[in-house]
């Protein structure tokens, strides 16, 4: 089984911009998708062998949440059960038989860190939500996390240590959460890799790869035996966020 996820800046835009292709190419079972600033009414692409859960927010043309998928989920949950995110359309969760996967779109912290709190405490609801689920089944959590964990994970880290995505608090809650009994997929099995999967488009950061690794394919410990690998596409365009993808045994 194959799994995409991709923060896309807005569907719409990027389907200007390649998205089909990709799609067409990888050709993955299940595509998760953040950021994606659009209602149903606006949504048109609609391909074959797939159904879609598409979770909006509020305010028109700003985050949102979507999952595609070729296979037919148990049950499906929107939100988290927090009017302040889930009017965002932050968090899409499908229930499969082996397996629960939750898409998620972090808040982002804001300049002058003025969102700071609120992502704090939307950090412990989604982890001690990721735990009630991991008590009935394998759960698998993706999307645009907004935090680069490790200086690895950073081009710059000592010049953007107070900067939203890489403040201890936001890399302390992920260190939690993995602490909690969770596997960050891709250092599992590239533990000193240095691959980004968000570029500004300022300066031409991606020309120069001045990045950040802030989308994440996460997973319980118990079921990290059943994932056969978990990568970034770093040269596909499209959003200033590359897809990352994620193998999971049959």
């Amino acid at each position: 089984m194959k799994i995409i996820s991709w923060n896309v800046a807005g569907l719409r835009a990027c389907l200007k911009k390649g998205f089909s292709d990709f799609i067409e190419k990888e050709n993955p079972d299940i595509i998760c998708l953040q950021e994606t600033k659009l209602l149903e009414e606006q949504l048109e692409y609609k391909p074959d062998n797939y159904e879609y859960y598409l979770f909006p927010a509020e305010k028109k043309g700003y985050s949102g949440t979507m999952i595609y998928t070729k296979i037919k989920p148990i049950d499906y949950f929107y939100g988290i059960d927090d009017y302040e995110y889930d009017s965002e359309g932050r968090t899409i969760t499908l229930e499969f038989e082996k397996f629960f996967l939750v898409t998620c779109y972090v808040p982002n912290s804001k300049r002058e860190l003025e969102r700071l709190d609120s992502r704090m405490r939307f950090e412990d609801l989604m982890r001690e939500y990721l735990l009630s689920l991991s008590k009935k089944k394998n759960v698998i959590y993706c999307g645009d996390l907004n935090v680069s964990h490790q200086e690895i994970d950073i081009k710059y880290p000592e010049a953007n240590r107070r900067n939203a995505g890489f403040t201890d608090e936001e890399r302390n809650k992920m260190t939690e959460l993995l602490n909690s009994g969770f596997i960050d997929t891709y250092r599992y099995f590239y533990p000193q890799k240095v691959e980004y999967s968000w570029w500004s488009y300022m300066r031409n950061a991606r020309e120069n790869n001045i990045g950040w690794r802030l989308d994440y394919f996460i997973t319980n410990k118990d079921n990290i035996k059943n994932i056969k690998d978990s990568k970034i596409y770093t040269e596909v365009l499209g959003s200033d966020h590359a897809p990352i993808g994620l193998e999971i045994e049959d």
